[in-house]
């Protein structure tokens, strides 16, 4: 079984760090903070989300991971 967080856990963090939201936008909602938008998955049967997209969303904020 490999790293996961949920998405409630992802939304707390992001908000913690600036961004407001989430809102509704076409088939996935985002958050945002300044001019950056980020897609926020939609819930999954087991409301996780796995190490590999969790990186991807991560990058995308413009989080830096070393």
């Amino acid at each position: 079984m490999g790293i996961t967080v949920t998405r409630s856990e992802l939304i707390s963090k992001l908000k913690i760090i600036g961004f407001s939201g989430p809102f509704s936008g076409g088939k996935h909602q985002f958050m945002a903070k300044g001019t950056l938008k980020l897609r926020i998955p939609n819930p999954h049967k087991n409301n996780e989300i796995g190490i590999g997209l969790l990186k991807e969303l991560l990058r995308q904020a413009d989080i830096d991971l070393n």
